[in-house]
């Protein structure tokens, strides 16, 4: 097992990523993860290709009032990588439970994004009574049956796909910016932190485009999380969505409207698949409103001790 990475590598901008690196040792490899201010519980969890830094907005705007999780996926961010991992969504999912269970935290409110929420809602769908509320960034609980999105993801997955994302990093180079709403918001300083990542080509297919096969490999995943959505239909839940997101178009938005019909819905018309990267005040204030509407009893405890991060 390779050792975990360096929890402040050269290209990491720690002004824009002041956080404290910790980490946690699962029996799959080592997570980096932080763990700000103290209050009510806010647990973040981001999708692909990025990693927690996609979160420094939000993180920045809860911690003074809330405590505040951000996790890094195996083979993501500043987490281990290990060859022999799975990175399916299944296995990201199994983690997620490990990880939220060896930290022993309280009842929570989950913040996902992305492939986050068929990373995390699996947890949520098992354990109501752990979750607070729920805030959903353009993500999605079911199978995907939209015929343009399953020849994209046929595409995506195959030889030609898994030549673009070795050779080329087609996920953050040509997709990333392609779901933004206005492309300039990438600047060169925020892509570099994503960029960085994953400069190694056989992680690209390890991790990445282990993700990009599962839109269709991970079908039964997603329709046994679409079965259970009933019981996350009976949690506070907030959906904040980039309307001008190329990938997920309005059609998601309301095919989770439609699963989640209690649910608060915020459609942003100048934001695309990162709306809390691309408009992070106005998201932070809805988040902010939620958390006050629904975080649950008030947690004395701050954040813990960092765990050894080399």
């Amino acid at each position: 097992m390779t050792a975990l990475a360096n929890p402040s590598p050269a290209w990491l901008d720690r002004a824009a990523y002041p956080f404290t690196a910790r980490s946690l040792e699962l029996p799959d490899g080592r997570l980096h993860y932080i763990d700000e201010g103290a209050g009510e519980l806010v647990v973040l969890v981001h999708g692909t290709p990025t990693w927690s830094f996609e979160y420094r907005h939000l993180i920045r705007a809860l911690r003074s009032r809330y405590r505040v999780i951000a996790l890094d996926h195996l083979g993501f961010g500043l987490s281990q990588r290990p060859a022999g991992a799975d990175y399916r969504p299944e296995a990201h999912a199994r983690r997620f439970a490990e990880f939220i269970a060896a930290l022993g935290l309280p009842r929570f409110t989950l913040v996902t994004h992305d492939f986050g929420g068929p990373i995390a809602l699996p947890f949520a769908a098992a354990h109501p009574e752990r979750v607070a509320g729920l805030v959903l960034f353009n993500t999605w609980l079911a199978p995907f049956t939209d015929p343009v999105m399953l020849r994209r993801a046929r595409l995506v997955a195959g030889a030609l796909g898994r030549f673009l994302y070795r050779s080329f990093n087609a996920s953050l180079r040509l997709i990333m910016p392609s779901a933004y709403a206005r492309r300039r918001r990438l600047t060169p300083a925020i892509h570099s932190q994503y960029l960085a990542v994953f400069r190694d080509r056989d992680a690209r297919v390890r991790v990445l485009h282990t993700l990009a096969r599962a839109l269709l490999d991970s079908h039964a995943h997603y329709a046994a999380l679409h079965a259970r959505r009933h019981v996350l239909a009976t949690l506070p839940t907030t959906v904040i969505w980039g309307l001008a997101d190329s990938a997920f178009g309005p059609a998601y938005l309301e095919r989770l409207r439609e699963s989640l019909p209690a649910a608060h819905i915020h459609a942003l018309a100048d934001a695309g698949h990162w709306p809390h990267e691309e408009a992070p005040d106005e998201v932070a204030a809805l988040v902010l409103a939620h958390l006050a509407r629904h975080a649950p009893a008030r947690v004395t405890s701050s954040a813990c001790d960092p765990l050894q991060s080399a």
